[in-house]
């Protein structure tokens, strides 16, 4: 049974009145890829009376007065996505689809729609609690840069005007409040739940020993201090040992206390054997995308210990991996054949990173006091445990269950853990790539994968011909699919140059550009707007316009004919004309004929 979506709905469940409504910005799926739907279903096992507006019309507040006043909280998030992300292209251009909507279609939520959401729902009811959560209110919990804007906003809690703001993977901070409001206590006074942000009017509070960023207005006026906040924030996202941390915002303050502890394996396992009906709401007559895509997934655990500079998953998930049990995994599988769609093949089993299961610090002790943003990089740390033999035998378990025909790994997989990985690369190669293997090595100049916090290119090379070699000997024609960004902080058009003849060289096409987007929360955004790197202090490259992101972009798609303008443009804005014949060997003819021109008229001089 689905949850409810209408008051009709509340009362075929004898439920008069709800206790906490959630308003997302997606359509509801009743699926734990979903984290709006898994927080609801979540708090109905613990007892509370739940309820979801999905995609509210935001231009009154009649939609949202559809399953009437809750009697302890409205709980808001922008959906799967920060709002501007899923409208925007990177060149800040109008998309035209919305994998999350029914249809695909565009609109069906607003700008910055915790704001516009968090604003309605004090206009229908203003003495009914406002929680925002979600990875666009994470992710913006303090003063950040708003790369649509091209400035730094406020926290988030000071434009929505919200009661309360959870942040991170939100089970244990929500369930907290609930409870706690449900036995009488202001939502005011709570001000200590790990994984909560608040504003309070005091400089510092009660907290003991609080940890203080630069000012909101510091960081408007200077770089450098911008810089510096996100290098002492970075500091403070270990669960273990984080304090509380403090930005002022005019005469009054953001209160930040530290991350929820992740989940046991125990609550983890609880957690997604709730009752999920693994499908849309009934009352959607279109398909929606985004769960077309994952409706067959398996999620085995959460959390990613990479770092990389770009990536959001480890400040909205955290670094530590919390891993499900195979039990846990093995009757969600059970439950899928019970799907009347289900045809015998999963689509994945896996997490942010597909390898990291069952990974993590081997040293606990290490762990409590840990600073360091990534465990892989610059090297991986000692303390790092990856054996991988409960991984490989989870994806054996998992492909040799009655019912199943094949399973997929198509979660991301970190290349330079694979070496370390033995048994997991040969069970991944041998059962669970249909032909391709997608990587992301996002870059394969040493100078730019510093930047990305990225392993370089021997990691690559050596990855490669592991590779290579391991599918010979399986005897099976697999091919590697690098993702690539272009357009990154510390990356020039030389760079991207380098790249593309490293492909070349290697024989591999890529499937996938993604022009570099500065997003809200990350280092690479950071460094994106301050020109900085916060932790060496160091000045940055970053590529700015829109022109010259477009070029490199490019550079690395030769095998298209319409590309042939822009791959020339581009070689001859960094002087390096004489590439076009190496780089478009066998491809764009064109440009092949005019580097050998450009490279002839150099002779002849």
């Amino acid at each position: 049974m689905f949850l409810p979506i209408t008051k009709e709905d509340a009362l075929k469940r004898g439920w008069n009145e709800l206790d906490v409504i959630f308003v997302t910005g997606d359509a509801y799926i009743d699926h734990p890829a979903f984290g709006v739907p898994l927080l609801a279903r979540w708090l109905e096992f613990h007892g509370f009376r739940v309820g979801i507006i999905p995609q509210p019309d935001w231009r009154s507040r009649e939609p949202f007065m559809a399953l009437g006043r809750p009697g302890l909280f409205f709980a808001v998030s922008a959906g799967a996505m920060d709002s501007m992300v899923a409208h925007y292209t990177p060149a800040r251009k109008l998309r035209r689809d919305d994998a999350y909507t029914p249809g695909n279609r565009h609109g069906a939520r607003p700008n910055r729609a915790t704001i516009i959401y968090t604003s309605r729902l004090k206009e229908a009811y203003k003495d009914v609690p406002v929680v925002i959560g979600g990875i666009e209110a994470s992710l913006r919990r303090f003063a950040h840069y708003d790369f649509w804007e091209d400035k730094v906003r406020r926290s988030i809690l000071f434009d929505a005007k919200a009661d309360l703001l959870v942040y991170g993977m939100g089970e244990r901070p929500l369930l907290e409040l609930a409870v706690r409001l449900r036995r009488g206590e202001p939502i005011a006074d709570v001000t200590d739940i790990r994984g909560t942000a608040y504003i309070g009017k005091d400089r510092l509070g009660t907290h003991p020993s609080p940890v203080e960023l630069p000012s909101f207005e510091e960081v408007c006026a200077d770089k450098a201090k911008y810089a510096a906040a996100f290098r002492i924030l970075s500091g403070e996202q270990n669960p273990f040992a984080a304090k509380t941390v403090v930005q002022l915002h005019g005469d009054r303050r953001l209160v930040c206390n530290p991350p929820a502890m992740p989940l046991t394996e125990r609550e983890l396992d609880a957690v997604y054997a709730l009752p999920f009906a693994k499908a849309p709401h009934p009352s959607y007559l279109e398909p929606v995308p985004a769960y077309e895509q994952i409706k067959s997934s398996i999620t085995s655990h959460r959390g990613c210990f990479g770092g990389c500079a770009f990536c959001a998953i480890t400040h909205h998930q955290g670094k530590v991996i919390q891993s499900r049990s195979e039990r846990s995994i093995l009757e969600e599988v059970g439950r899928l054949l019970g799907q009347r769609w289900f045809r015998g093949s999963v689509s994945d089993v896996g997490g942010p990173t597909a390898n990291m299961y069952g990974a993590g610090c081997g040293n606990p002790q290490a762990q409590a006091v840990c600073r360091r943003e990534s465990c892989l990089y610059p090297h991986p740390c000692r303390h790092l445990a990856v054996d991988d033999r409960r991984a490989a035998q989870l994806l054996q378990r998992v492909r040799q269950s009655p019912g199943v025909k094949n399973v997929a790994v198509s979660s991301g997989v970190r290349y330079d853990l694979l070496e370390r990985q033995p048994g997991y690369l040969r069970e991944l190669l041998g059962h669970h790539v249909g032909g391709l293997l997608k990587v992301a090595p996002e870059h394969l100049v040493d100078r730019v994968t510093a930047v990305m916090r990225k392993p370089g290119r021997k990691a690559f090379d050596r990855f490669l011909a592991l590779f290579r070699e391991e599918s010979v000997r399986l005897g099976k024609k697999q091919y590697l699919i690098p993702y690539l960004i272009s357009g990154h902080p510390g990356c020039t058009m030389d760079d991207m140059v380098e790249l593309a003849l490293a492909l070349k060289k290697h024989h591999l096409r890529v499937e996938q550009v993604q022009d570099f987007t500065p997003t809200p929360g990350t280092l690479s955004t950071c460094i994106y707007h301050t020109g900085l790197d916060p932790f060496s202090g160091e000045g940055v490259y970053v590529p700015r316009s829109d022109r010259e992101k477009t070029l490199q972009k490019a550079l690395l798609l030769s095998h298209i004919p319409e590309e042939r303008k822009n791959i020339m443009a581009a070689l001859k804005a960094c002087g390096r004309e004489a590439a076009a014949a190496e780089l478009c060997r066998g491809e764009a003819k064109g440009v092949q004929r005019a580097g050998k021109n450009y490279a002839r008229q150099q002779n002849n001089r």
